[in-house]
């Protein structure tokens, strides 16, 4: 079965002093999913389990991330995790560490529900 993607959201995170890949590839998933709010499952009667959600995460250093982690802080859908070479990091010489910056791209896929519903005007 086709499908269509139904959101596509981004969002931004760091960790300023752990350089922990981890840690600010999660907020960046965080912060994208706390801008988005899709209310047509209940609207439709879809289930969250026909969702698949796909995330990619930019880092610097993208084997730093553990993308099975990052997939359990998606609360619906069946998740897929990836990273790739991107955001930023951000050197404090005084400090000799690395502030690290992740981008995240969230993606949510939905089977074709074309013909499935019948759209009426309101009374």
């Amino acid at each position: 079965m086709s499908e269509k993607r139904i959101i596509l959201e981004m969002g931004t995170g760091n960790d300023l002093y752990g350089q922990d890949y981890t840690k600010a590839a999660r907020r960046a998933v965080q912060d994208a999913l706390h801008h988005s709010s899709i209310t047509l499952f209940a609207q439709l009667g879809i289930d969250h389990s026909e969702m698949r959600v796909e995330v990619t995460i930019g880092v610097q250093q993208p084997e730093m991330v553990d993308c099975d982690l990052v997939a359990q802080d998606l609360p619906r859908g069946r998740a897929s995790v990836r990273a790739v070479k991107g955001g930023l990091g951000v050197e404090d010489a005084d400090a000799g560490s690395r502030h690290v910056v992740a981008t995240a791209a969230i993606e949510a896929w939905l089977p074709d529900q074309a013909g499935k519903y019948k759209i009426t005007a309101p009374k």
